[in-house]
């Protein structure tokens, strides 16, 4: 047996702010969760359902897998609201804003399972394998047991002092790991709160579900076709991702005279020579929208180079450009006429795909409107 409260203070050493073990057993959320993949909710990710045999019970994934180690890395600290709106400027969701966290976290876990196996003797057919969440496990649901936090309202995983400003990862051992002393389960401390799901632009979240389908996150990451006009102006200046569901909840608030620990540093929003070039804002947070109009394929892969935004292709990232700016030019914020040229330039370029075209004919409808 491995010695779980020592597994935690190596994966702390390691620079992960929370850790915490729990058996590897089967989802007690299966059932939702066929019903929510049923009813269209996950969209276009189709991934959500493959190997759902898998995601359901880590034994599958790992045969013979008995304890779950969960570790959490905090990637941004409890804040006091939202991101001022600047003009020509579309935000960009804070997990984002720094380095590919699949990359480090993915490294960090794979030398934490070397040394766990150095430090706990164990042999070469004992499995630690690493996963991060690009990998078939309900990692909110094994943290929630582990007692790392307790899953919201709008289904992210918070942590009473520290919030829920962090990525989850872990490794799936067929040796069982002891619970760490003192390791307890976090209750709910969501009560009668409904910020969240009040706070969402585009009313995707139910308590303790979210349609995917309807949330902005997903729209501008994952949906790869025209954005439905009911969700345009609600996109506000969002141009890759959204925060607003964190950044309302109480327990991503400033606590004063608390010591709730820093962010990891290698996770810092960032912004190099290179994205400096391509639009990026000093503080990393943003992009010079007409910049992104004006990207080339090239120029995409030097913005997101070691980004996890690489996800959202070069016709996504136009289409998500030009709502947003669209949307400043009605609020106001940017001057409209400017625009109107610009957007009408690019739905009559022969040069630009379907889905740019498509989306600078709607926003020319909603700018003469």
């Amino acid at each position: 047996m491995i010695d779980g409260t020592r597994l935690c203070e190596l994966a702390r050493e390691r620079g992960f702010a929370l850790a915490g073990v729990t058996p590897a057993a089967p989802s007690a959320h299966e059932e939702s969760l066929r019903e929510w993949l049923a009813a269209g909710k996950h969209g276009e990710m189709g991934w959500l359902e493959e190997h759902l045999e898998q995601r359901v019970d880590p034994a599958v994934m790992v045969p013979g897998a008995k304890s779950v180690l969960l570790v959490g890395d905090l990637y941004a600290t409890r804040n006091d609201g939202a991101d001022e709106q600047r003009a020509g400027v579309g935000r960009i969701a804070r997990y984002a804003r720094g380095a590919d966290y699949h990359k480090s976290m993915r490294k960090r876990l794979i030398g934490l399972a070397d040394a766990a196996r150095e430090a706990f003797g164990l042999g070469e057919g004992d499995v630690l394998r690493a996963f991060v969440d690009t990998a078939p496990v309900l990692e909110r649901e094994h943290a929630a047991r582990a007692g790392l936090g307790w899953v919201g309202k709008h289904t992210l995983l918070i942590h009473p002092a520290k919030g829920s400003w962090f990525f989850l990862g872990g490794l799936i051992s067929t040796v069982e790991v002891s619970v760490p002393a003192g390791q307890e389960a976090v209750a709910d401390h969501c009560g009668t709160c409904t910020r969240c799901i009040e706070a969402c632009p585009t009313d995707a979240i139910t308590p303790h579900s979210v349609d995917a389908t309807k949330c902005i996150s997903y729209l501008t990451i994952e949906h790869r076709a025209l954005i439905e006009e009911e969700f345009l102006s609600a996109i506000m200046d969002w141009v890759y991702g959204c925060d607003i569901c964190q950044e309302v909840c109480p327990h991503n608030s400033v606590r004063g005279g608390r010591d709730v620990g820093g962010a990891n540093p290698a996770l810092e929003p960032r912004c190099t020579d290179v994205d400096a070039e391509h639009g990026r804002t000093p503080d990393g947070a943003g992009f010079d929208l007409l910049k992104v109009l004006g990207w080339s394929e090239d120029d995409r892969r030097e913005a997101f180079q070691s980004s996890a935004m690489k996800r959202a292709k070069l016709d996504m990232m136009k289409r998500n450009a030009l709502i947003v700016l669209t949307n400043q030019a009605i609020d106001g914020v940017v001057d409209r006429e400017m625009v109107r040229r610009r957007v009408e330039g690019i739905a009559g370029d022969a040069s630009e795909g379907e889905l740019v075209r498509g989306t600078a004919e709607v926003c020319l409808d909603r700018l003469r409107a």
